[in-house]
């Protein structure tokens, strides 16, 4: 018997000019102040995190991510477009969100899921950082080109520690951060390809994100310490 596949939401992706942008805006915006990330060396940048769970997405967190000024500038495109002259024009002004990401126990089946719907989400590759808990290991889809899919509507697969771990969610980062006071309330999505998004989602099991026909959109709802606010990647 085939086990469906299942995947959940793992963490939000917000774009800064820098990180101390980030970290102001979390305060202005949210009433929080986000925990510490750290560097990742082979795509030039550095991030800030807190945490998001609720019990209908346990692992969820935040993630603020910056290009890293002291890091030498890599030899492949930036993940999550952060290449992308708009995206950087965007991001000067004020951080924004434009992207997430979903977590799955084998990122390969995912991958060839999605190509199967004629879907190229990119090469799994390995990444990781050290934290507090330990050695933070991961593999993570990133196309040769940086690109995100669907105006970052169609999520990034990312699979935590190592494939043969007994637990392998044991050093997940939200595992390592504190109470925030902020909730993921939900995800909700617009796109003009709605059908074939919904395809997409079905293929690798994600549920709970609504899809309807319309302008590119990403809309986010937290509860925070400052009340019910909604982030929106507008087509970013």
């Amino acid at each position: 018997m085939v086990t469906p596949m299942k995947t959940q939401i793992d963490h939000l992706v917000v774009v800064a000019q820098t990180l101390e942008q980030g970290v102001q805006w979390c305060e202005d915006k949210m009433g929080v102040v986000p925990g510490m990330g750290g560097e990742h060396e082979r795509f030039g940048t550095h991030n800030r995190l807190f945490k998001i769970a609720t019990p209908a997405s346990p692992f969820a967190y935040l993630e603020i991510i910056a290009i890293n000024p002291a890091a030498k500038v890599p030899a492949c495109a930036r993940w999550f477009d952060m290449d992308d002259p708009a995206i950087r024009a965007a991001v000067a002004i004020e951080p924004k969100l434009v992207h997430f990401v979903v977590n799955t126990s084998d990122i390969q089946v995912a991958g060839q899921a999605l190509r199967a719907l004629g879907i190229d989400c990119g090469p799994a590759v390995q990444a990781s950082r050290h934290s507090r808990k330990g050695l933070l290991q991961w593999q993570i889809t990133v196309r040769n080109d940086g690109k995100r899919l669907f105006n970052g509507a169609l999520p990034t697969l990312i699979q935590w520690g190592k494939a043969d771990a007994e637990d392998p969610m044991r050093l997940h980062p939200r595992n390592s951060l504190p109470r925030s006071g902020v909730g993921l309330s939900g995800i909700s999505i617009t796109h003009p390809s709605a059908d074939k998004l919904q395809a997409a989602y079905e293929a690798l099991g994600l549920t709970g994100v609504p899809i309807i026909s319309g302008p590119a959109n990403m809309t986010v709802t937290l509860r925070t310490p400052k009340g019910i606010i909604e982030l929106q990647s507008m087509g970013a």
